[in-house]
């Protein structure tokens, strides 16, 4: 029996599917952690495969390739250094499970499945997992380590079997994606679980983007005081070792001590929408992206996002001028690509524009000019951008925002066209408050300049789609601070529409604003994907029926 272990957390960011860089990544984390001395490397929840990895682990190829590098990394510990707390999918007896597994030695000696499967929000995985008994204590090195992967720590069962059979700590893999709308409920379930056992506990999270998800790490240890001696860095990759030893009563505690301010919320999502994007960009293996400057801030803040997550040499920007077009608009976009230091090309589309008007001015004879022209102009600028794309090889960004993609005010094969969008979660007041915070913050992990990068002008001037003459966002959608808070609780908090009014807006808006949010649900079904930030992001969160003819009021 030994009185000090050295346990190394390992904060990696691996590719979904990429099973040889998975390896890789693992061989180079424990041996990293093998100079330092550690006994034993923890990586996060389904580490060997990617998490979430879908329907992709009903493919019996890929379980068989997962089954390889098993045995790879198992016959790796016959050198004598760390051993490895892994994780991966497992096919055992015609059932899959969501496993981690100790690997020692040369052999496996211990292997426990996930016992409660995530089934709500952004998780489906009772639809491609079977769900493990409750685990018991797996021994290393005469300790009994009490194992819960991720789902596992958020019920009191699975930690209360684990402490009644012997466990002496508690160890967590993760893939714990972000929410800025719920920072503090990680911690939270740990100290219930460490109240309620009397054990320590190491959460090990996952760092990454993984389509619309991000993985922010934040991974942390409570000791059985429910101190926290340990917060590592969110948004980057970090290997940290740590030393454990049984104190005077026989108790395992943390002696290390390396506290990391995981940040403000303002600046977790700007990281968020950052890295998301990065990964996103990186490991579909895109050369950069190109996206539409107008002048107004959605499209500057997505051009500031894109510079800091890819640098201003992998950044496209392109100004697409109207007739509709102000001097206002052109010198900020400028002004903007300038700051940033990245390219900006300016296309003209009134002769597309033009030509359209000419092919179907028979067919429109007679007709008012509306919305219809308007759209003909965003859906030229969104050709344009795909040109470009297909030419020169960038991922076309999208620049709408969550109270557009709300409400409808986004014109589906115009602006929604392209391949991501970071801002697709933000409502438009947050988008006003992240530009705000990142014109006067910056990172060491960011790749853009220091100090402001979009002129005070795009934040301060009323929003315009400049789709015709003196045209404002708010001549036909309520102010954006009431907008989005009645957005939120239709979203976010399933609110009725009485309970809508009953807190001070106006009834017909209410009922305008619910009946837009519904009748949009189809251009939202055709949307790219995007960076989720919030608790309800469309697609992933909030899946509601295209056909829908229900309404609280009308």
């Amino acid at each position: 029996m030994t009185d000090k272990l050295r346990i190394a957390m390992a904060q990696a960011n691996p590719t979904l599917g990429d099973i040889a860089g998975n390896i890789k990544l693992a061989r180079e984390f424990r041996q990293e952690a093998e100079a330092d001395g550690a006994d034993l490397v923890v990586y996060p929840e389904l580490f060997l495969s990617g998490y979430p990895p879908e329907d992709l682990v009903l493919k019996p190829a890929f379980i068989r390739s997962i089954k390889a590098a098993i045995d790879e990394l198992t016959e790796l510990t016959l050198d004598g250094g760390p051993a490895m707390l892994m994780s991966g999918p497992v096919s055992e007896n015609g059932k899959l499970y969501n496993s981690v597994f100790l690997l020692e030695d040369g052999k496996m000696s211990a292997i426990r499945h996930k016992a409660k499967l995530p089934n709500y929000g952004v998780f489906d995985e009772m639809r491609v997992f079977d769900a493990g008994p409750l685990p018991g204590p797996i021994p290393f090195k005469g300790v009994r380590l009490g194992v819960m992967i991720c789902e596992d720590m958020w019920f009191s069962d699975v930690a209360e079997c684990l402490a009644e059979t012997g466990a002496e700590m508690l160890i967590v893999p993760n893939g714990s994606p972000f929410d800025h709308e719920k920072s503090d409920s990680r911690i939270n379930y740990a100290v219930e679980r460490v109240t309620e056992t009397g054990l320590p506990l190491m959460y090990v999270n996952q760092i990454g983007g993984q389509d619309e998800l991000v993985f922010d790490g934040g991974s942390f240890i409570l000791n059985s005081d429910r101190s926290l001696p340990v917060q590592m860095s969110c948004w980057k990759e970090d290997l940290l070792i740590t030393d454990w030893r049984r104190n005077d009563e026989g108790y395992w505690q943390c002696d290390t001590e390396h506290l990391k301010d995981p940040g403000a919320s303002l600046e977790r999502v700007y990281h968020a929408m950052v890295l998301g994007l990065k990964d996103y960009v990186e490991k579909n293996k895109f050369p950069g992206v190109v996206l539409g400057l107008s002048g107004g801030i959605d499209s500057a803040l997505s051009a500031a996002v894109s510079v800091d997550a890819l640098g201003a040499d992998r950044v496209h920007c392109v100004m697409m001028p109207s007739k509709y077009t102000s001097q206002e608009s052109l010198d900020d976009a400028a002004e903007c690509a300038r700051l940033l230091g990245t390219h900006l090309d300016s296309v003209p589309i009134v002769p597309a524009v033009d030509a359209y008007e000419t092919m179907l001015g028979g067919l429109f004879e007679g007709t008012e000019a509306d919305i219809t022209e308007e759209n003909i102009q965003s859906r030229v600028r969104g050709v344009t951008l795909m040109a470009i794309s297909n030419k020169f090889g960038k991922m076309v960004l999208t620049t709408g925002n969550k109270s557009e993609m709300s409400t409808g005010y986004a014109t589906i094969y115009g602006d929604m066209c392209g391949g991501y969008s970071v801002l697709k979660d933000l409502y438009k007041t947050l988008c006003f408050d992240v530009s705000e915070w990142r014109n006067a913050n910056t990172s060491p992990l960011f790749k853009g300049p220091a100090g402001a990068v979009m002129p005070s002008n795009v934040i301060t001037k009323p929003p315009s789609a400049e789709l015709r003459e003196d045209q404002k966002d708010e001549d036909s959608l309520p102010p954006y601070e009431v907008l989005d808070a009645i957005l939120h609780a239709l979203v976010e908090e399933e609110k009725s529409f009485a309970e809508i009014v009953a807190a001070g807006y106006e009834s017909e808006t209410v009922s305008r604003i619910q009946n837009l949010l519904y009748i949009a649900e189809y251009k939202r079904r055709q949307a790219p994907p995007g960076v989720k930030i919030t608790t309800r992001n469309f697609g992933r969160d909030r899946r509601y029926p295209i056909t829908n003819g229900y309404r609280d009021k009308r």
